[in-house]
């Protein structure tokens, strides 16, 4: 009868393995050096489709010719292989693990910063890591990596490379709004926040928004949002988006702070359920270049 129950475990063992989708962590070292070339040289079809729609949009001539010197700069970036910011960014990474998927291979935080190193160091990109927030030794292969993994549905691995600058990083806000708030004291502060950015990250802007869930989970969903290339699902949130952005319209802000419309190129916002007790709102601001990539991995069965 043991025999039995053993031979049976291994059975469902076996049988459980192998309905697995088996990815080895090297073709996500290989993604991410493939993403951060892309993206260090070469502008997301996203952005190059909202710089033709501001191009189209901005009233303000100076405004115009500000927006066609950045299109240029991302021409001969493209053309010369010059990174499209001297600011390569800090590497952060966001993992969607399918449950049915087996990892095989070296550690995977390992696989990445190693992709990491040989990426910055091939392509010749600016390494600005410290190793340590106050002794300011820099790590000369600018990791480790900032990742994030999320366990899903599926047999899938999907990698979401974003360089964030220091400059965009450095504007990121948050608040702890009382539950009762009203929307419109919400996008005050986000009105507040981008103005009191200015030029220094870079505009046009992507700006990413978190509302609800802890204060941890608004700043990271901040940095998701704004790498959402789809509509918003939720119609509410489609309209204050489009709120939002009109606003932002008339701060005159403009291309890189010289004056314009074309202050943000795009606002994105995911809410999560929060505590009845609490409303956190974070704002994340990405440059105009939203400098991304991504990839889906199936592996083998």
């Amino acid at each position: 009868m043991l025999v039995f129950f053993i031979e049976y475990c291994l059975y469902e063992i076996l049988t459980a393995v192998m309905q697995k989708t088996i990815i080895d962590t090297v073709l996500i070292k290989q993604s991410v050096i493939e993403i951060i070339e892309e993206c260090s040289f070469v502008f997301p079809e996203r952005v190059r489709a909202d710089f033709d729609r501001m191009l189209e949009t901005e009233s303000n001539s100076g405004a115009v010719e500000t927006l066609k010197l950045l299109a240029l700069n991302a021409e001969l970036a493209e053309k010369n292989r010059i990174p499209l910011c001297q600011d390569c960014g800090t590497v952060v990474v966001f993992l969607k693990i399918g449950q049915d998927v087996c990892l095989e291979g070296m550690f995977l935080e390992d696989a990445i910063n190693l992709g990491v190193e040989e990426a910055y160091r091939d392509f010749y990109l600016r390494k600005s890591i410290v190793s340590d927030p106050l002794k300011r030794q820099n790590t000369g292969t600018n990791t480790p990596a900032v990742v994030h993994v999320d366990i899903v549905r599926g047999n899938t691995v999907e990698i979401i490379v974003y360089l964030k600058g220091g400059g965009s990083e450095n504007m990121t806000a948050l608040k702890m709004f009382r539950p009762t708030a009203p929307v419109e004291e919400i996008v005050d502060f986000i009105e507040e926040s981008v103005v009191s950015s200015g030029s220094n990250a870079c505009p046009p802007f992507y700006l990413g928004i978190g509302i609800g869930g802890t204060a941890d989970e608004a700043l990271l969903n901040s940095k998701k949002a704004v790498l959402r290339d789809e509509p918003n699902a939720d119609n509410y949130y489609t309209e204050l988006e489009l709120i939002i952005a009109d606003r932002l319209s008339k701060t005159n802000i403009g291309p890189l702070g010289f004056g314009g419309e074309s202050t943000v190129a795009g606002v994105y916002i995911k809410p999560a359920p929060s505590h009845i007790a609490s409303l956190p709102v974070a704002v994340n601001i990405g440059c105009h270049s939203m400098r991304y990539g991504k990839r889906i991995l199936k592996g083998n069965i």
